[in-house]
């Protein structure tokens, strides 16, 4: 197969500097074209500013090399790439100051340019957060909004989750394709990479490091036309998200929590400085920009199916259950007289329907 050299040269220049954001736009900035790039010399390089360690490194003919291992390994692996210049590098993306040189991707990448709200929050949530987060994301796509998070523990998954039950999601990482963070959310990777798109600017085998994070969370809000905060502390990496979406010129809404939880001190704070305060879907549609806003307000959602038929004894528990609070086994051991292998069983049959969410230390949550 031949291989167009612009994209090995994308690839190249990616390696190099795809945690140096400031230098890549400095040569991307200073040349008409990649090819100018890789023509140029050590001191035409280091005069704008760059490292000269990196100018020798993107210069030198192993980083191309190094390029085209990347390529047959992203072919073995199904996965695929687009560069800045293709004419399917989402638009959104191109209005920031700072987009990535490439981005890996497994999906559908058409979803990119479509009407996308980032939901981001806190990694241990509480049952009312994740309650929020998946209602809210479920009830977004419904509408034909696509929603993008991070694919993290907590309110990304969640929020992730509560999409795919209506249609596709983004998910946006920060490692490589290949290295899915954290381990637990494989099978969500891959539902999502088969519903919708997985995508990084990080090479595959990069690890997830933690200044990779603050790199990828320009990318969650740069897709998006508005970026909803759920459950956050003061110090969360949910709030570095809002502020570059501001920075992107980007609606930031939050959704308002218990006054007493530190969980909800990050988007009370927001909601305080200006964002705009949710309750529903509907206030995320009314931000959004013309003509998305009309357009999917006006939406209708198609007929859901109909609910699971359940048992009389599935009924009594999942009665006794409640989307924005857990209960343990025991309690509902007290609660309806049936023995622990009772309760569990019909627990189980409950959340192979989709009815409730198991959590940790014997907890259940009903789904909404």
């Amino acid at each position: 197969m031949t291989v167009p050299e612009n994209l090995t040269r994308w690839i190249g220049i990616n390696l190099v500097f795809h945690e140096k954001l400031a230098s890549f736009q400095k040569v991307v900035r200073a040349f008409d074209s990649i090819g100018d790039v890789y023509r140029a010399d050590e001191r035409a390089l280091t005069a704008l500013g760059i490292e000269k360690d990196a100018a020798r490194e993107l210069l030198s003919p192993r980083t191309l090399a190094r390029a085209r291992k990347e390529l047959e390994r992203l072919n073995r692996s199904g996965f695929e790439v687009m560069t800045w210049e293709d004419e399917a590098y989402p638009q959104r993306l191109r209005e920031i100051y700072d987009p990535p040189a490439v981005l890996y991707y497994a999906g559908n990448i058409r979803l990119l340019d479509g009407p996308g709200v980032s939901m981001v929050g806190a990694r241990t949530p509480t049952p009312y957060g994740r309650a929020v987060a998946e209602k809210l994301a479920f009830d977004l796509t419904e509408r034909g909004v696509v929603v993008i998070s991070g694919l993290a523990r907590g309110v990304d998954a969640t929020a992730h989750w509560g999409a795919l039950r209506a249609g596709p999601t983004i998910a946006v990482l920060g490692s490589g394709l290949d290295v899915v963070y954290p381990r637990e959310n494989r099978k969500l990777w891959d539902r999502i990479a088969e519903q919708g798109v997985v995508i990084t600017e990080f090479p595959l085998g990069s690890k997830p490091l933690g200044h990779h994070f603050p790199l990828r969370n320009r990318i969650i809000s740069g897709l998006a036309l508005a970026v909803v905060v759920v459950e956050a502390t003061r110090k969360s990496g949910s709030l570095i998200t809002a502020r570059l979406a501001l920075e992107q010129n980007r609606e930031v809404l939050a959704v308002p929590g218990n006054i007493t939880s530190e969980l909800s001190q990050g988007a009370n704070w927001l909601i305080k400085s200006g964002a705009r305060l949710v309750e529903s879907w509907a206030d995320v549609i009314d931000e959004l920009p013309a003509p998305w806003n009309e357009e999917l307000k006006n939406k209708v959602p198609e007929p859901s199916e109909p609910p699971p038929d359940v048992t009389a004894a599935e009924a009594k528990l999942l009665n006794l259950l409640r989307p924005d609070e857990l209960k343990n086994v025991d309690k509902l051991v007290d609660e309806t007289g049936l023995s622990v292998s009772e309760v569990l069983t019909h627990l189980l049959s409950l959340e192979l329907k989709g009815c409730v969410s198991p959590r940790p230390g014997q907890y259940y949550q009903r789904k909404m």
